[in-house]
């Protein structure tokens, strides 16, 4: 058996890539990273290192162009800046609407074509990350437990049944994905989150704030930080 991983080189996808190679093997593992307009290109580069440390087969998609007409703080030429401030607070601003850095039905699209790119290497699962505090107050509603269902039946049923997902982390937080990783000796040192495409996190925009507050969570520091004090 095969599997694709949708790979941003993140700490949730890093997570499955881990569980991927774990149950399947390297050698059966794509790994599929997508640039999609966002302001850095940071998340690719720490991909590409994380494939090199798995050996796995690591492919790259470019669908900047769909994204074009969105003001998503994340994406270039937008018109907001990302915020500085954890997710709750967002929250409390948006009036029950996703936060300014959802990408317009990102999931969707990009499992969309993942399934395409599986079937075609003759994969039978595809792994991505999405998790319960992400889905929380509708902040990013393609990461939903009831969207992924919603979308495994589509690509399950589109693919005449040869192919499924595998959302691990969908009910879970992401202190539990970290203690989940910690136990595969994921390389988390190598991984990036921060929004901002600079040479160290920033430490203040949302997925910076969850990302250290869950290693915290377990008892570790953030392995990226500690690389970050070593290189002072």
């Amino acid at each position: 058996m095969k599997a694709l991983v949708l790979f941003s080189g993140g700490v949730d996808s890093t997570t499955c890539l881990a569980i991927a190679v774990q149950k399947y093997g390297a050698e059966n593992v794509i790994a599929l990273s997508i640039f999609y307009g966002q302001k850095h290109k940071k998340e690719i580069e720490a991909a590409k290192k994380i494939t090199d440390y798995y050996g796995v087969t690591f492919k790259q998609l470019d669908l900047t162009s769909i994204f074009a007409e969105s003001d998503c703080s994340l994406l270039q030429g937008s018109s907001q800046e990302i915020p500085k401030e954890s997710y709750a607070e967002q929250l409390k601003k948006t009036d029950g609407n996703p936060v300014s850095t959802y990408v317009p039905f990102r999931n969707g699209l990009f499992l969309a074509s993942a399934a395409s790119i599986a079937i075609s290497n003759n994969c039978d699962v595809i792994y991505y990350g999405p998790h319960a505090d992400d889905a929380a107050g509708n902040a990013y509603p393609d990461c939903s437990e009831v969207f992924n269902n919603a979308m495994q039946t589509a690509i399950y049923e589109g693919s005449g049944k040869k192919l499924r997902i595998e959302a691990p982390f969908v009910t879970m937080t992401k202190k539990d994905i970290v203690k989940v990783g910690l136990n595969l000796k994921v390389p988390y040192e190598l991984t990036w989150s921060c929004y901002e495409g600079n040479e160290t996190p920033c430490g203040v925009c949302g997925t910076c704030r969850d990302r250290r507050e869950a290693f915290l969570a377990n008892g570790v520091e953030d392995p990226i930080y500690i690389k970050r004090k070593e290189n002072l």
